[in-house]
């Protein structure tokens, strides 16, 4: 088996064979690259798991990188919020107890934003319990058990592209064994991601009000509700924390593909 050294030293940059570059850390400065000129071997591998629309000066990175790496399916090392692990036999869930309706753990609060525009009309209908800064407190280490409480959680991504389901769908939701309410990209995104029946997108409702109603019924049908668990008897979300196993990711792509030597060139036009 190959052996494969990660670094974090810099000044082993001209001996790697490839370099893992984080687009926040680089994009304003270019001297912040790895050193140039770069060995005629090395590739550079861009990464983010940041949206395109919190990826700022992207129009810089292109022409420069050999790989990309973040959370699009089609980037070319793939490295997703979470995923689904098949059970190698069925095994029950156990669904925490349920005392309260709905919950949304929020930090960066945008009033323009598509997903508060959206609470502040489906609280008029429904009563959510909002978490976070200027709103109510809620330690990291009490988000799980906090939010397994509520029948549902409002698993609203904090824009709308391709592919970007975040923690907030992967750990706060599913990990905490609540049904996920989505606003991201449309429902068929999802679905590559998760079974049908895991979730409730906001666009399967024509108004917050018809979502509200459907909550309420929902959560008087004990059946209806538990039915939106059975998958779990055979996946199990795993949530990826920490980026190392995106670098592992890296490695085994590094050395299980063949060497074509390529240029991302309009990685700002792909990456919308």
């Amino acid at each position: 088996a190959h052996q494969t050294y990660f670094t974090v030293n810099r000044s082993w940059s001209q001996k790697a064979d490839a370099v893992i570059m984080h687009h926040r850390d680089i994009c304003w400065d270019t001297k912040r690259l790895a050193q140039i000129p770069r060995p005629p071997s090395q590739r550079w591998i861009w990464f983010n798991l940041e949206s395109p629309s919190h990826s700022p000066n992207l129009g810089a990175m292109d022409n420069i990188f050999n790989l990309t790496m973040s959370y699009r399916r089609d980037s070319d090392i793939f490295s997703p919020y979470g995923d689904l692990q098949l059970l190698s036999q069925p095994q029950p869930f156990n669904i925490p107890s349920k005392t309260k309706m709905v919950a949304w753990v929020v930090s960066n609060w945008q009033v323009g934003s598509r997903r508060v525009k959206y609470y502040q009309e489906l609280k008029k209908y429904i009563a959510v319990d909002v978490y976070g800064q200027h709103h109510l407190p809620l330690p990291r280490d009490k988000l799980l058990p906090t939010v397994s409480q509520y029948n549902f959680y409002l698993a609203f991504e904090n824009s709308q592209h391709e592919d970007y389901i975040t923690e907030k769908l992967w750990r706060n939701a599913l990990s905490s064994g609540t049904v996920p309410v989505v606003l991201g990209p449309p429902r068929e995104n999802y679905e590559r991601f998760l079974p049908p029946d895991s979730f409730i997108h906001v666009d399967d409702f024509p108004s917050a009000s018809d979502l509200a109603r459907y909550l309420w019924e929902l959560s008087r049908d004990t059946e209806r509700y538990q039915h939106y668990f059975q998958w779990r008897k055979w996946l199990k979300p795993v949530v990826v924390t920490g980026w190392a196993l995106q670098v592992c990711r890296a490695c085994h792509f590094l050395q299980t593909t063949e060497t074509r030597y390529r240029v991302v060139p309009d990685l700002s036009e792909w990456f919308v």
